[in-house]
């Protein structure tokens, strides 16, 4: 039966979210890290997009995984630990954990601690067979992986979706080697990847037409007013996306409607009319570009699925000797 732990409460504390937020307000140009946008409101919200019409990777990487989850599975073998970092609300996942062959456990790790303990009681009454260890955590800061009650035969690091591309290409190296020792020496990494495709797919997709990704970047506000002490007025900034073809990247952005000063924790904060705060970027791969970051992280490209339009792939890769 599933274990019922809560939420290990490692995750980036109020000071760090102070810190990142001041930093980047007095940047020039102004950016917050996306990784803010995950309060729970934040995360349903997420949750909503995956739902839209337009925004194409959720089900198309599905569509992957059920057609192919015998495959993946079979490579990462049996008894597999199970190690999702940013899981959300481990949708897809369920997929992967239901083609396992007695997985040891899953370790599920998000930056929202009660939209992640939310999940993990979901999953334990869909799968009770699988011990569910969930870890509040920034899995960018590192994290300790609990340990399962069934010894596990090899510890397997799933990277689904598009976070990756939220990653400058230097920092997305960084992640995936720092992945490897998550692993272990023989351990797997199976990880998903938005592709480079038609620039109105993309474009649609992160800018939707009944504006539930613009209440999830403005959201990012709220919560800065809510946590932090900040006088944001979302109605005074819009949401803009768009994708920049020399970079390869969608990025996001809030764009203030007017010049107006704001204030977080007593520092005052100058925008000007159309000064935009940068809140996201989402780079877009090929199947050969994703390969040689795995190369240069320290992992062995094994194989890659995708779909028909080759909209979007799972990579497998294992450490280099």
């Amino acid at each position: 039966m599933a274990t019922m732990s809560t939420p290990r409460r490692v995750e980036a504390g109020a000071s760090a979210f102070l810190a990142d937020v001041l930093a980047g307000l007095s940047a020039t140009p102004k950016a917050i890290a996306a990784k803010y946008f995950y309060d729970a409101n934040g995360s349903a919200l997420f949750d909503r997009i995956c739902t839209l019409p337009e925004y194409y990777p959720t089900r198309t990487e599905r569509a992957i995984l059920e057609a192919h989850a015998g495959e993946m599975a079979a490579a990462l073998g049996a008894r597999a630990l199970l190690i999702e970092p940013g899981a959300g609300s481990s949708e897809k996942t369920r997929v992967l954990l239901r083609a396992l062959e007695e997985p040891a456990a899953y370790v599920p790790v998000d930056i929202s601690a009660e939209h992640l303990e939310h999940s993990a009681q979901a999953l334990r009454a869909e799968l009770p067979h699988i011990e569910v260890l969930p870890v509040a955590a920034d899995f960018t800061a590192g994290f300790a992986v609990p340990r399962p009650q069934r010894q596990p035969l090899r510890r397997a690091v799933f990277f689904p979706g598009s976070t990756l591309g939220n990653f400058e290409p230097d920092a997305a190296r960084r992640l995936l080697a720092g992945f490897r020792p998550l692993a272990g020496r023989d351990g797997r990494l199976l990880l998903g990847v938005d592709l480079q495709k038609d620039i109105g797919v993309l474009e649609r997709a992160y800018d939707d037409a009944q504006g539930v990704t613009a209440q999830f970047n403005l959201n990012l506000l709220v919560r800065i007013n809510r946590e932090l002490g900040g006088n944001f007025d979302p109605a005074a900034f819009r949401h803009v996306a768009f994708y920049d073809r020399e970079r390869g990247r969608i990025e996001m952005h809030l764009e203030s409607r007017s010049d107006q000063v704001v204030s977080v924790a007593g520092r005052r904060f100058c925008f000007r009319a159309g000064e935009r705060l940068h809140t996201e970027s989402s780079y877009k791969y090929t199947p050969d570009s994703i390969a040689a970051l795995g190369t240069a992280a320290g992992w062995r490209p094994l194989r890659q699925w995708t779909d028909d339009r080759g909209w979007f792939a799972l990579a497998l890769f294992a450490p280099s000797l």
